[in-house]
């Protein structure tokens, strides 16, 4: 332990007068207390800041600005408001000590000094501090752990929810990472287009079970190397009503916005898209989110049955069906987002585990 902690506190004398200052310095610094001083509440106020004491012993009748207003002051500084201060004065009155109260002090010393009166009223105070600043220590440790926690569950949550939309994919997707992908794609892009941050971590959450419906689509049609015929291609369709209806059910925001994305991530800004052929605004916000991000990462996405696009060419697609499969301004967005969408795309590449 080195002599600043051994100390039992560090306090701030502030008085015009210096045999003052000397009388409570000595007494003070006799019981081990690091003492500083200053003769103004001008100069009291630029110490306090550096020095940060626990105690300030003030007096009120000061040449500038008097001991009222400096304990405002200090008041008012984030760095000086919670120190304790004792007003020390030779007016012994009602009024006065009243005052002092109202304008922020703890308590209130008379002149001339009685030295065990001064050590009981300072050794209460230092006393009341360091409790204060254990408790505040222990405040910031709880804090930290109910953070460390909540991250926890958090990253636990997606991990699960990762996992359930890639029982969706996994038939037909070797990895499972596109739903790892588009759900970042989907929440920068939610936030690039006006989303809350707490919106935007829900719609990470809710976009990987986009097409958890697939689980209920035949082998036979989810796999099918060729062209789907119209029958295949209306019983492929219905993998959105199945996702919703396996998210229906609960009430919370995550599972509302889960449905949501299930059942219009196919929808069309012109009304073109399946199951309902909603239309413009008709389509969730943040189904036209997904819808983009869906898209943009297939495309680019190696499959048995097809070569990975490029960059280019994917944006150009988003361009070419703006107003038609996609909402424009939102194709706009996911074009300034691009560079971190690249990042995201490298750092959860398909030669990479779940």
């Amino acid at each position: 332990m080195n002599e600043e902690q051994e100390l039992p506190g560090k306090i701030l004398i502030v008085d015009d007068t210096p045999a003052n200052i000397d009388v409570l310095g000595k007494t003070l610094e006799e019981e081990g207390y690091e003492i500083s001083a200053a003769p103004t509440g001008e100069i009291a106020l630029e110490i306090a800041d550096n020095f940060c004491p626990d105690l300030i012993l003030l007096d009120i009748m000061m040449p500038g600005i008097d001991g009222f207003e400096t304990c405002n002051r200090l008041k008012e500084n984030p760095i000086t408001k919670d120190i304790a201060v004792i007003f020390i004065s030779a007016l012994n009155d009602t009024d006065q000590i009243c005052k002092g109260f109202d304008h922020g002090g703890m308590d209130y010393i008379t002149k001339p000094f009685r030295r065990e009166e001064v050590l009981a009223r300072v050794r209460t105070h230092i006393k009341l501090r360091t409790l204060l600043k254990q408790q505040e220590k222990q405040n910031q440790i709880l804090e930290q752990k109910v953070q460390d926690r909540t991250k926890e569950l958090r990253d636990t949550r997606l991990e699960v929810i990762n996992r359930l939309g890639l029982a969706g994919e996994y038939r037909d997707n070797e990895t499972g990472m596109h739903v790892v992908r588009m759900s970042q794609f989907s929440a920068r892009l939610g936030l690039e287009a006006g989303m809350s941050i707490e919106e935007s971590e829900l719609l990470l959450q809710a976009s990987p079970m986009h097409d958890i419906g697939k689980i209920g689509i035949p082998d036979s049609i989810l796999l099918k190397p060729g062209k789907l015929d119209p029958k295949e291609r209306e019983i492929m369709n219905t993998h959105v009503d199945i996702g919703a209806e396996i998210l229906s059910g609960n009430d919370s925001s995550l599972m509302q916005m889960a449905k949501a994305v299930a059942l219009h991530h196919h929808e069309k800004w012109d009304g073109s898209g399946y199951p309902k052929g909603l239309k413009g605004k008709e389509i969730s916000f943040e189904g036209r989110i997904v819808a983009i991000c869906d898209v943009f990462d297939a495309l680019t996405s190696e499959r048995p049955y097809k070569k990975a696009w490029t960059i280019e060419n994917a944006m150009e697609f988003l361009e070419e069906k703006k107003g038609t499969h996609f909402q424009p301004d939102l194709v706009d967005k996911f074009k300034i987002i691009l560079p971190e969408v690249i990042e995201i795309r490298s750092k959860f590449s398909d030669d990479k585990e779940l």
